[in-house]
């Protein structure tokens, strides 16, 4: 009788290993690469999310921006109450050879274009009507990435809604 080479552990832990392999093979052989995420959170709610609009680095035409920022493409959805805290962060990768950021809240910027991939807003009441009428129960909120030409690159896309 002969002993095995290898024991049941050991066969798992290498078969796991060529699965984590040769999906990482399939992955890097798409071609195409993910975009960078940004991310919103609202109190200990988080959502990310890729680019819904971009045009492989290059420029977006103000058509497809108005149309990014207007018809949102299944925007992820968090949930917001008067009073919470806002964040707004993006990956690194959005900001960097001089690219800036900016949020935009239903087609209204609501920062000004930044290289830091965090925004906090405490206590903002983003659903607040200056007392002129009903106050909406969600809000289209995009990050725009901006070139170093300030041109558009890329939009992301989320949904508020109010709790």
């Amino acid at each position: 009788m002969t002993a095995p080479l290898f024991s049941g552990r050991a066969r798992r832990s290498v078969a796991a290993l060529g699965a984590v392999s040769a999906g990482l093979l399939l992955l890097s052989a798409c071609g195409e690469k993910p975009t960078p995420l940004a991310t919103v959170t609202v109190g200990t709610s988080s959502v990310s999310a890729e680019a819904s609009c971009q045009n492989d680095g290059k420029e977006l035409s103000m058509d497809q921006v108005q149309e990014c920022l207007t018809n949102l493409k299944n925007p992820k959805t968090v949930e917001y109450a008067r009073g919470d805290t806002l964040r707004l962060g993006v990956e690194p990768e959005v900001v960097e050879d001089g690219k800036r950021w900016s949020a935009v809240l239903d087609g209204q910027p609501i920062t000004e274009p930044s290289s830091n991939t965090y925004r906090s807003f405490p206590g903002a009441d983003v659903f607040a009507t200056g007392g002129q009428g009903e106050a909406p129960t969600s809000k289209k909120l995009a990050f725009m990435q901006i070139g170093e030409d300030g041109k558009p690159l890329a939009v992301w896309s989320f949904n508020l809604k109010l709790k």
